[in-house]
């Protein structure tokens, strides 16, 4: 399952208009929106990239808007996949042999590091 999140930008005079529509369309689900600066946040979901690929062109297409961009997108396989590739026991131990807490020193900055 991927999910992505939209911003939509439309003229601050035809804010309800879009609002409304995108409700309606049952392509996304919408959040949050600034009347003023025209702005409306809203989130796609896919099975794959092509369809939220498909749902944004739809998107892109309604009356009044001036553009809808891919803001973040959350891909669930990869996710799963990444956390296969984890071994976490192992990790923690690798850690733990580098040095002991006591002996990391902290600089604030990794400039003053080097």
């Amino acid at each position: 399952m991927n999910i992505s999140s939209i911003i939509v930008k439309t003229r601050p005079e035809n804010y309800d208009a879009v609002w409304l529509n995108l409700k309606e369309s049952e392509l996304c689900e919408v959040h949050f929106g600034d009347k003023e600066k025209g702005v409306i946040i809203i989130t796609i979901e896919g099975e794959c990239v092509e369809e939220e690929i498909e749902k944004l062109r739809q998107i892109e297409e309604m009356p009044f808007i001036i553009s809808a961009d891919m803001h973040m997108s959350y891909c669930e396989e990869e996710l799963d996949k990444m956390m296969e590739d984890i071994d976490a026991n192992k990790t923690i131990k690798k850690l733990n042999d580098e040095k002991k807490a006591e002996e990391i020193e902290y600089f604030g900055s990794l400039k003053g590091k080097y």
